[in-house]
């Protein structure tokens, strides 16, 4: 269901870059951005001030995550001298600076995600987390982490391939870690219960079924009562409700991440006729479902 979550979002591939620095107090600044940011501290140490909340330091093999774009100071102080712009402090720094002789050392960067109807996954996720080197429960955050710092300093065959899906597998990793360290949100609560994750995962696995409480209360061997009860006390909605809010929002990514016809998507949404899925799109999403695509589709296919 993490999969699902933030495939629903995500748009386009991420970017990383790699940093080196042997200037002293240096204060850089990233605006607020539509996605999620990260930085990763190969080598020294640094300061991360966001817009919002209290400063973090990370040393040598800490990695942050900003899930909502934060707009954040990345600075080698806590108290930070007058920010330079994030790219023209990138741009000022010495082209021939190794990692044998920087300072301080990075591994830096983006993903884009379409926060319009986002799931409460993502959305309950922290303005920051912060997973430090110690963290040892955590083996494959690491190992992707060390393979990104190796693909992001050498450009070998078939790193334009590599580094788009570690950046994925990090994203994964890094909210997999924030989950399994806090058990007191929502979503942590809900995977973790038996039933509501069995649930969970039927719906997400074939979410155009013609599902029903009894069938799906059927199919994880519990009563019809039992499933309604903790699913909605630990999703907030029932589970019909979550599985129509689930289709209409997987229904809304492939309206933008493809040509798919509108008969097509709503046969894969769980709908009879294109007329019905669009009714439904439009009470979720206040917009007709060729609309929603014009506006917000990458692929410039013709609405339907």
């Amino acid at each position: 269901m993490l999969s699902d979550a933030i495939a629903a979002v995500r748009l386009g591939q991420p970017s990383s870059s790699r940093l080196h620095t042997r200037q002293r107090d240096w204060c850089t600044r990233l605006d607020p951005y539509s996605g999620a940011g990260f930085h990763i501290v190969l080598r020294g140490s640094c300061w991360v001030l966001p817009d919002e909340g209290d400063p973090v330091r990370l040393g040598t093999g800490d990695a942050i995550l900003l899930p909502h774009g934060t707009g954040h100071v990345l600075a080698e102080r806590p108290t930070a001298a007058p920010a330079v712009p994030f790219e023209q402090w990138r741009a000022e720094q010495p082209a021939g600076t190794s990692s044998g002789t920087a300072e301080f050392e990075a591994l830096c960067g983006k993903y884009r995600l379409h926060r319009h109807g986002q799931h409460p996954l993502v959305a309950e996720l922290p303005t920051i987390i912060h997973l430090p080197a110690r963290l040892g429960d955590h083996p494959e955050l690491r190992s992707a982490i060390d393979l990104l710092a190796s693909e992001a300093d050498q450009r070998r065959p078939g790193s334009c391939i590599a580094v788009p899906s570690l950046l994925d597998l990090l994203l994964v990793y890094m909210i997999r870690a924030w989950m399994s360290e806090n058990r007191t949100g929502t979503w942590p609560a809900a995977l973790t219960d038996p039933v509501t994750a069995a649930a969970l995962r039927a719906l997400h696995t074939d979410p155009g079924a013609p599902w029903t409480n009894d069938r799906l209360a059927a199919e994880i061997g519990i009563s019809r009562a039992t499933l309604t009860r903790r699913f909605a006390a630990l999703v907030g909605r029932p589970p019909m409700g979550y599985l129509t809010w689930w289709r209409l929002s997987r229904s809304a990514a492939l309206l933008r991440d493809t040509a798919e016809p509108l008969s097509v998507i709503a046969e894969q949404a769980g709908y009879a006729t294109a007329y019905a899925f669009s009714h439904a799109f439009k009470k979720q999403f206040g917009t007709a479902p060729g609309r929603y695509r014009h506006d917000h589709g990458v692929t410039g296919s013709p609405g339907g």
